[in-house]
């Protein structure tokens, strides 16, 4: 199963939109990410819905913030991209009937809806200004 990248992707974008003084085109994400400018558009259409970003149009245009990096959390952008699972570990649904498959289905599952809620509320408390602070 493939890793999703999008929220340390997007986090590495915000952060440098955060100390530029001037937008950011889809061109330049893009050659930040080393990913297509298209790619981009669709992730920062996603902040842009949200309220995150917004777009300066025209000539010398681009991406820029729409608060500052201390009003927003990494648990914000990890919800802009949906609250799937953190992890890409699954439980098996091969055996339904069989009682050791249950009870490790049981145990694992409780570990990681635990492991699940501690990084999110950590993510909580976590605003993008102190990622920031890599100065």
């Amino acid at each position: 199963m493939r890793k999703d990248s999008r929220l340390s992707r997007v986090l590495h974008v915000l952060i440098h939109m955060g100390a530029s003084n001037e937008p950011l085109s889809s061109s330049q994400i893009g050659a930040m990410l080393a990913t297509n400018p298209a790619v981009v558009r669709r992730l920062m259409a996603s902040l842009s819905k949200a309220g995150f970003i917004t777009t300066i149009p025209g000539r010398g245009g681009g991406w820029v913030l729409a608060h500052s990096l201390e009003n927003i959390t990494m648990l914000d952008i990890h919800q802009v991209f949906g609250d799937g699972s953190l992890f890409t570990l699954g439980l098996t649904d091969e055996h339904t009937d069989c009682a050791i498959e249950k009870s490790i289905n049981r145990e694992l599952g409780a570990v990681l809806d635990e492991a699940q809620q501690l990084i999110l509320q950590r993510m909580k408390t976590l605003k993008l200004s102190q990622l920031a602070e890599w100065q």
